[in-house]
């Protein structure tokens, strides 16, 4: 937030702080400035019905908002809203101590007394993909486009916000299959970008690459979004589909093929993501690599979707000649 006791003396001065401003509020994606103002509206309303002042934040009444929320949160969500209030209480110029054992020490206590292991998203396999792509065969270009979506963003291991942020000017055709450009993600913060490599699959009927080339053929797309909307009338619209879309897309397409999830293991977008790296993990495919082609920067982040493969396929259990 611009200081208002700044008063610019040149015009162009005017404009560097708003230029400035704007790439404040660009710093943080979509995604999760929408889940920090809904945070910090949930702090304000229980500081109101509390008696406290919400901002600036003081470590106590952090802890006591933590407290109260205790039992019904998510530690992640709460982790979440401490970020929230703290980026809230910078911005007004009175940095909010996370550290402070008011705030530390109430998180670790609510995680030892109440604490449980988050969700995680079901791990969608070849297995998987295959039934999935069954269910979009349905001759329709809602299927057509469902099939690419699904195969590319398990092909790629994409996050849905780089899956919908794709145009067609970022991929690049070559004889081996496709590379896609990717200028921004969740772990690049800088905006340096990254290329990703789909190589031709074996199965005709599963092939990511030839499913995205059929899809922009029929769709006729050649630029702009990569994926789009297409309405009740059939017809392909111009503006790309939404994260929340592939959402839609996924639970549509997995209750046709009769995948399943758990209430500790939902499905989800992000299980294309961790079904790639359990895939490859399965299929002897070297760490280095993994990480190369899921753009991972932590290998422990990594590896808790290897240890998830090795629960299935190396677990002493299975050994004792049962």
């Amino acid at each position: 937030m611009t200081d208002t006791k700044l008063k610019p003396k040149t015009p162009r001065a005017a404009m560097a702080l708003a230029k400035s401003q704007a790439y404040q509020d660009a710093a943080d994606a979509p995604a999760t400035v929408r889940a920090y103002a809904s945070d910090l509206k949930n702090f304000e309303a229980w500081c109101q019905r509390s008696g406290f002042n919400a901002l600036p934040a003081t470590p106590e009444v952090v802890g006591a908002y933590l407290a109260a929320a205790g039992e019904g949160y998510a530690m992640q969500t709460l982790r979440r809203r401490v970020a929230a209030i703290a980026r809230a209480s910078g911005l007004t110029g009175h940095p909010l101590d996370t550290k402070h054992p008011a705030i530390r020490e109430t998180l670790r206590g609510i995680a030892r007394t109440h604490g449980s292991r988050g969700r995680r998203a079901a791990a969608l396999t070849t297995t998987e993909l295959k039934a999935l792509s069954r269910a979009c065969e349905d001759n329709t270009l809602t299927g057509i486009r469902d099939k690419a979506l699904l195969l590319v963003g398990f092909a790629g291991a994409f996050r849905r916000s780089e899956l919908v942020a794709l145009d067609v000017e970022d991929l690049t055709w070559s004889n081996d299959g496709v590379r896609l450009l990717l200028k921004k993600s969740k772990t690049d913060k800088e905006g340096i970008g990254a290329e990703v490599m789909i190589v031709y699959g074996r199965q005709e009927a599963t092939c990511p690459v030839r499913a995205l080339r059929v899809w922009l053929d029929t769709a006729k797309i050649n630029n702009g979004p990569t994926f789009r909307k297409v309405n009740k009338a059939g017809r392909v619209e111009p503006r790309r589909l939404s994260e929340d879309a592939v959402r839609q897309v996924l639970t549509k397409r997995a209750a046709e093929a009769g995948i399943k999830g758990s209430l500790a293991e939902p499905v989800s977008p992000h299980g294309l993501r961790a079904g790639f790296v359990t895939t490859a993990y399965r299929a002897g495919v070297s760490d280095e690599e993994i990480m190369g082609h899921t753009r991972h920067r932590s290998l422990a982040t990594m590896r808790s979707y290897v240890r998830r493969a090795k629960l299935k396929t190396s677990e002493p259990s299975g050994k004792l000649g049962l």
